[in-house]
């Protein structure tokens, strides 16, 4: 299985993304300051992945702290507010830093060595656990999959945007090893081309069979009658069930429910923010303006012409089909669903 991240001795190394499929590359990682900037520019991303480096780089963090313990608690909280702002969206980023928090304030009468040996602990747990839980959504998720089916998605919701075997590929691949899949249809995904670069290439590695569509044909691939259901996967999850995924998301769910084909979303619990009632109050990230004006480096349109360039969108609950969890699946209606999956603890 790729590993998208992983801890060595005293350093934390990722695979970065930003250089795929050309090249298979792990970056070090020695300080916390390389897994800020490895988040903000997407050598590491997908929403369980952010929140494991986050929990990685916190505790590098503390690991560089020189000053009086009286000063550690503070120092810690400047730490993670300066995570917790690298990816607004992503719930699973502040879930991760509220979890080492949690480690940390139990532990900060031990000394800084202690703490630090208790938040790595409490970090690869946290990869472990996150390998676990996609595998969980992987085998429920499939059971949705009734024959043979070709499947499309968007962006990347795999091995790469997790810490292994993915969320809404994981269910792709259960299904595969029950010869559920008769293809897997990608859409492209502008502006960065996470389906072109990372998803196709996850699927090659598995020998998974993929066609790669641009965007703007996913609507005539379905009206063929080529797609069987989309499954996604997602950044937060409302408390009624609108859903932020990767911008373009919203558009699949749009002609899915015209086409009358199902419409899936795969995310663990830590993905749910029952702090927030609809998908209207959910932070949208927005990002840079070069990200849409160049592809790889070589300018596609004016490179002063004006850019709107939101990272996700929103998706209304009434066009999701079921949402797959590692705690069982829910279906409409979804918010009674959600209550009732998170009050299980």
């Amino acid at each position: 299985m790729i590993k998208p991240i992983f801890k060595d001795q005293n350093d934390v190394y990722i695979l970065d993304q930003t250089l795929l499929p050309d090249k298979v590359h792990y970056q070090k990682c020695s300080q916390a300051k390389d897994l800020v900037k490895a988040i903000k520019e997407l050598q590491v991303r997908g929403a369980p992945l952010i929140g494991i480096a986050a929990a990685f780089g916190i505790t590098l963090a503390i690991k560089e702290f020189q000053g009086e313990p009286a000063e550690i608690k503070p120092y810690f909280y400047q730490q993670k507010d300066c995570f917790a702002n690298t990816r607004p969206t992503a719930v699973n980023l502040c879930w991760a830093l509220q979890r080492m928090e949690k480690v940390f304030l139990e532990s900060i009468n031990q000394g800084q060595e202690s703490i630090v040996k208790i938040m790595e602990q409490e970090a690869e747990n946290m990869l472990r656990e996150d390998i676990e839980k996609n595998k969980t959504m992987g085998e429920l998720g499939q059971e949705l999959i009734q024959k043979p089916s070709s499947i499309m998605t968007i962006c990347n919701a795999g091995t790469l945007a997790t810490c292994g075997y993915g969320t809404a590929l994981g269910v792709i691949r259960s299904a595969f090893k029950r010869n559920k899949i008769k293809k897997v249809w990608v859409t492209e995904t502008r502006p960065v081309l996470q389906g072109a670069r990372l998803t196709v290439w996850e699927l090659m590695q598995d020998n998974i069979p993929v066609t790669l569509i641009t965007d703007n044909m996913a609507a005539y691939v379905m009206k063929k009658g080529l797609v069987d259901c989309v499954i996604v996967g997602a950044d937060r999850i409302a408390a009624n069930g609108d859903t932020a995924n990767k911008i373009g998301t919203y558009a699949l769910a749009l002609a899915a429910k015209a086409h009358n084909i199902p419409f899936f979303v795969a995310a663990p619990i830590s993905t749910f923010d029952p702090g927030i009632a609809t998908g209207d109050d959910i932070p949208i990230e927005e990002r840079d303006c070069v990200e849409v004006r160049k592809i790889k480096g070589i300018n596609i349109t004016h490179p002063e012409v004006e850019v709107f360039n939101p990272a996700f969108d929103i998706t209304p609950h009434e066009f999701i089909d079921a949402i797959i969890c590692e705690k069982g699946i829910i279906i409409p209606p979804l918010q009674e669903g959600i209550n009732a999956m998170l009050s299980r603890g």
